[in-house]
């Protein structure tokens, strides 16, 4: 493809400014890679705060178990 050669063309119809400015914006869109945003790093103070799952104590004294330490 030359540099010259256009990207597509309108085959049917007059569209007007707007609906072409549209149509661009849409191609844009969907050929634009989509990557993930990258999760934000998690300090190690909130990490410590958070519980580590199974390991939580239940049944009678889980409640003075989860304020013990590990």
């Amino acid at each position: 493809m030359s540099a010259e050669e256009p990207l597509f063309r309108i085959v049917r119809g007059v569209p007007t400014a707007e609906e072409l400015a549209a149509l661009v914006g849409a191609i844009v869109v969907r050929t634009r890679p989509t990557a993930a945003p990258a999760p934000a790093p998690v300090s190690h103070w909130a990490r410590s705060a958070r519980p580590v799952g199974a390991a939580l104590a239940t049944g009678p004294g889980a409640w003075r178990a989860a304020g013990l330490p590990r």
